[in-house]
């Protein structure tokens, strides 16, 4: 229990450094001294910034939300609810979203998680469509591949601006923009 508690204090710490001095001046010793632990502790749990910046990005892309449920809802209000997803994932720290995105580097292993996660995302969104017939697409695979790469990369920049769109604007533009797409 206590060695699990050092890693989380671990992880929010290199979560602040990471935020405030970006990847390069985000270093383990700068995480070390925030989290209260030595440098030698900070390795008996991550051995380079760059483990603890990977475990970062896998606890953002597992998140355990459950799949939209269409049930009782109209293709709008299905629809939105995909899109909410994507804005309050993106709302839980999008400097550091942003920073784990843009700078940091992506190893062959963080790769097949995002892919996995798209994938995910995909299987979601193509079961929730298949629930409304009034959804016309002539090549459904790429037009779930282009809604899902929409959805993600839209609320990842605009979340994570320095000027961010508001949540409830971007979801109302978001939902319009796809609901009209799939008629």
């Amino acid at each position: 229990m206590r060695a699990e508690l050092t890693r989380e204090r671990i992880l929010a710490a290199a979560a602040h450094v990471f935020v405030e001095s970006g990847y390069q001046g985000g270093t383990t010793n700068r995480i070390a001294e925030r989290a209260g632990v030595s440098i030698g502790s900070l390795y008996q749990y991550f051995p380079n910034k760059d483990a603890i910046l990977a475990e970062l990005l896998v606890q953002h892309i597992d998140d355990s939300a459950p799949p939209p449920d269409p049930t009782g809802l109209d293709l709008t209000g299905a629809v939105r609810q995909f899109v909410r997803q994507a804005v309050d994932h993106h709302r839980i720290d999008p400097r550091l979203l942003r920073m784990m995105v843009e700078e940091a580097p992506l190893s062959e292993d963080l790769k097949t998680k995002i892919s996995r996660y798209d994938r995910k995302r995909s299987a979601e969104l193509r079961t929730l469509v298949a629930a409304f017939p009034e959804a016309r697409l002539t090549d459904p695979d790429t037009a779930i591949r282009i809604i899902v790469t929409t959805v993600e990369i839209v609320t990842h920049t605009l979340m994570a601006a320095p000027d961010p769109v508001d949540p409830a604007r971007l979801e109302d533009q978001l939902v319009e923009l796809i609901t009209s797409y799939l008629r």
